[in-house]
């Protein structure tokens, strides 16, 4: 049995995937190590490149974009590692990342799930650690309204309280780069596919967390993210996945209620970007770009007012 499964779900990033699975194996020397990508109907030669150049790869290729749970889920069908990591095409490891890693969760047997810490391409620490967000947290972070967030509420929910290199628990981990123990994943099942792609790893750890699970961020562990590669291809649907997450995982874990009101307040802020934008149109300034941002917040508008989970 492989000590660590590494799985990597790619669409459309060549060239970054490329470069992770070089460095995970250039830095991989003593583990025991499979590596497995599952490509999500990529049209950029990301499956020729990784047949070719990568044969000790097990290439499991998609004819179409199944999400990223999904996809990460027919990885874990097929993962025989003790550990299994799940692993951004837009991350690069540092040092012996993976063993340190390993080594910690062997040491810990309580320990279900471990991040890394993650680094900006410049080397500055990139915020990875959570706490589980209240409603008045999902109602701020990352919508127009988190400038005017109370400092404390967005301090808590990132976890700014406490310092970047100390080893700490957890509520959950960015799934850029996040280690799971397979006892766990046995115990709590994989993904939840009703995340299209986004908070799947908010739940996960949740699951994870209430049966039992530690979750640790694991700073002496290090992984370069460059960051929404994938996503940054396709901006509308990014903003749908992400709201349409967000009020997901709010109606599995706080009821009915709480998701209308958060669906209520997201709709709201695109509205009223609609109506600035509009205006800046009427106003002459730069109408190509502003037509383009209004027909984008329309299409997420729409979606999120139709859509049922």
């Amino acid at each position: 049995m492989p000590d660590l499964s590494v799985l990597i779900v790619n669409w459309n990033v060549r060239d970054l995937l490329r470069r992770c699975l070089r460095s995970v194996l250039v830095n991989s020397p003593s583990c025991q190590l499979e590596i497995i990508v599952v490509d999500n109907g990529s049209t950029d030669g990301s499956v020729e490149m990784v047949r070719t150049e990568f044969p000790q790869v097990l290439l499991i290729a998609n004819p179409d974009n199944r999400g990223f749970p999904a996809a990460n889920n027919q990885g874990l069908a097929v993962a025989r590692g003790r550990y299994v990591l799940l692993l951004n095409p837009d991350t690069e490891v540092v040092g012996n990342a993976l063993e340190t890693m390993i080594a910690f969760a062997d040491a810990h047997p309580d320990v279900g799930v471990v991040g890394p810490q993650l680094l900006n391409p410049d080397g500055t620490i990139q915020s990875s650690r959570r706490r589980f967000p209240t409603l008045a947290t999902a109602i701020f972070e990352s919508t127009w309204l988190q400038p005017y967030a109370p400092r404390r509420l967005l301090t808590r929910y990132y976890v700014l309280d406490r310092p970047d290199g100390e080893i700490q628990d957890v509520d959950w981990v960015t799934g850029a780069a996040l280690m799971a123990r397979r006892e766990a994943i046995e115990q709590v099942g994989p993904l939840d596919e009703g995340f299209f792609m986004y908070s799947e790893e908010l739940d996960w750890c949740r699951r994870f967390r209430d049966a039992g699970w530690r979750v640790v961020y694991l700073p002496t562990a290090q992984v370069v993210h460059y960051g929404g590669k994938s996503s940054e291809q396709v901006l509308p649907a990014r903003h749908i996945h992400f709201q349409a997450s967000k009020i997901r995982y709010f109606r599995k874990y706080h009821g009915a209620p709480a998701a209308r009101i958060l669906q209520a307040v997201i709709v709201g802020n695109y509205l009223w970007q609609i109506g600035v934008e509009g205006a800046k149109w009427l106003l002459g300034h730069k109408r190509p770009m502003r037509a383009e941002r209004i027909s984008a917040y329309r299409r997420v508008v729409r979606a999120l007012c139709t859509r049922a989970d």
